[in-house]
């Protein structure tokens, strides 16, 4: 008689012997082991797809992914904020890159890219209050498994650094306007000097003719040669204040009086205030201490805040320049009576660029060099404005210690 020897018998021999193997408890533990098994694939797939959501949503670009068949399939966070309207999924690209015709594969990136092309370019579109915003595009196929692209773009927003580039390209403009300018006042200096020399020998001769002037037809040459005289010599102050601007700053500082600067500056503006019926008044201190400076950054300053308060102003009105002194300090300001600045807008004024005039009006750099120049001559400048009654900025710098 054969000994079992049921103590060396292994589960698995057990499971075979009984037929669980093949018994509907082994499919079903074998079913739950495969859902636990999927689930689990799923939960990564999940983490994985929200992963990767959160950096698709994070990118500070807009981001748009277009089917083959050229509407949008997917897009970041951003891309609605700029494009709400026209990257809605299942829009196709001419919404946003050629409305006007159905199709256009040469300035067209969706189509470039759906054709197996990267590329690069740029576009604008027309933003509230008229003024167009920027961007530049990167279009790149994405591959599909059994043939065809898909597109990826990235798009970013370029508004500010082209309205900058413009901005500094119409700075580099006037700049060189500004080289003719001093070019042609140099040569109109010197017939205006002839000009002024010869009606002051004709003065000169009827002084020592005096009876020249019994002859009638003489009668009206003394006044004629005198306003002559007088408009010349006036014609010659613009114009050396003309050329006083348009002088290199050397970085050289020195003792220099506010009252002859601004001086320059008015006769260089007057006609602008003739031509706005906008009165230029002066309230200069006489005798004025002297202020340790450069004379040319100093006329910068002042002209740019006496342009800056004309331009302030609609219709009548007056700008003011006074001179003083406190203590230590010579001061100066600048009084308009436009319209004044709101408060939001005061905070800004310093900024680079920042401007709230219409576009070619003005750069935004003014008043940001006007507050760098004043610094660097460890000065204050001040601003105090009040909306419908006008500007006051105040300059202030310390005066020459006499030796």
């Amino acid at each position: 008689m054969k000994e079992i020897k049921s103590a060396t018998v292994d589960d698995k021999f057990l499971d075979t012997l009984l037929g669980i193997e093949r018994s509907k408890i082994g499919f079903y533990a074998d079913v739950k082991q495969k859902i636990t098994e999927l689930e689990e694939a799923n939960l990564s797939l999940r983490t994985k797809q929200a992963e990767l959501q959160t950096v698709f949503d994070a990118i500070g670009d807009c981001v748009v992914i277009y089917a083959r068949s050229g509407r949008v399939q997917y897009r970041n966070l951003l891309t609605p904020r700029l494009f709400p309207e026209e990257t809605g999924i299942g829009k196709e690209c001419r919404a946003l890159f050629h409305p006007d015709r159905a199709e256009d594969p040469k300035r067209c990136p969706v189509c470039q890219a759906l054709s197996g092309v990267s590329c690069q370019m740029s576009f604008s579109v027309a933003g509230t209050g008229g003024q167009n915003r920027y961007f530049d595009v990167i279009a790149t196929p994405i591959a599909e498994p059994r043939g065809g692209n898909r597109a990826v773009l990235f798009i970013r927003d370029v508004t500010e650094r082209r309205i900058q580039e413009l901005q500094l390209l119409q700075a580099e403009k006037l700049s060189s306007i500004g080289m003719l300018a001093a070019g042609v006042a140099h040569e109109i200096n010197n017939p205006m000097t002839s000009v002024a020399g010869y009606a002051e020998a004709l003065q000169r001769r009827l002084r020592q003719a005096p009876e020249m002037m019994d002859d009638p037809r003489l009668e009206d040459f003394p006044r004629y040669l005198e306003i002559i005289v007088r408009e010349v010599y006036r014609c010659k102050g613009v114009i050396d204040s003309l050329l006083s601007f348009s002088r290199k700053s050397d970085g050289a500082f020195g003792r220099v009086d506010l009252n002859t600067i601004i001086g320059e500056v008015l006769e260089l503006v007057r006609h602008l205030g003739r031509d706005t019926n906008i009165t230029l008044e002066e309230g200069l201190l006489v005798p004025l201490p002297p202020v340790h400076g450069d004379p040319c950054a100093l006329r910068q300053v002042f002209l740019n805040l006496v342009l800056n308060a004309l331009q302030a102003i609609e219709g009548k009105g007056s700008v003011r320049v006074e001179t003083a002194v406190e203590g230590a300090l010579v001061v100066a300001r600048v009084i308009d009576t436009g319209t004044g600045i709101t408060a939001e807008v005061l905070d800004q004024i310093w900024n680079p660029f920042f401007t709230t005039k219409v576009v070619g009006k003005g750069q935004g750099l003014g008043l940001a060099v006007t507050y760098d120049l004043v610094k660097k001559h460890d000065g204050v400048i001040e601003v105090h404005s009040q909306v419908g009654k006008g500007t006051e900025f105040t300059v202030k710098i310390s005066r020459c210690q006499d030796k």
